[in-house]
Formats: C-alpha cells, structure tokens, sequence
C-alpha cells in the first residue's frame, strides 16, 4: 500500500460510486428516495464508517498486514453491494 492517504481515496471513491449507482437505479426506475436504495446507501456509509475507524487504528503492530485486509474487506463487502444493486427491480 502506497499510503494511508490513498487507501483512504480509494475507499472514498469506490463507495461513493456505489452510492452514486444506487441514485442511477432510482432516477432510472422513478423510484426516488425508495426503501430499497436508502438501505444500500445506509449500507455503503456503514461500511465506509468500519472502514474508515480501521484505517485510522493507531494499535496495530503489523501495518502492512494490517492494510492488506482492510483492502480485502473493501472488495468483499463492496462485491457484495454490487450484487444487491444489479438485482434491483428496473
């Protein structure tokens, strides 16, 4: 991992288009403010908030380990949002 900095960006930018995509889906279905994609960006913000907070853990001994499954738990958890998006009713 290059830096904090940017594992942060990515995080940011890799959430935001999530959520940028749930706004698609509902501007695209006229379903605007729908239960469904307000639990998806709930969803998304949860996950940048865990995210985040483990970014920001000053305790941890093994950094570069530390960082490498904070990257994973980004693509896992984010393939998975992906997933609840692409199943959305059109």
């Amino acid at each position: 991992m290059a830096s904090i900095k940017l594992l942060k960006k990515e995080i940011n930018y890799v959430l935001g288009d999530l959520i940028e995509q749930v706004y698609h889906w509902e501007a695209s279905s006229k379903k605007l403010n729908s239960e469904e994609g307000t639990k998806l960006i709930d969803k998304c913000i949860q996950v940048y908030d865990e995210l985040i907070e483990l970014v920001n853990d000053k305790e941890v001994a093994a950094k570069k380990e530390h960082f490498n499954k904070i990257k994973s738990y980004l693509n896992e958890k984010t393939e998975g949002i992906q997933k609840e998006i692409e199943s959305l009713p059109s």
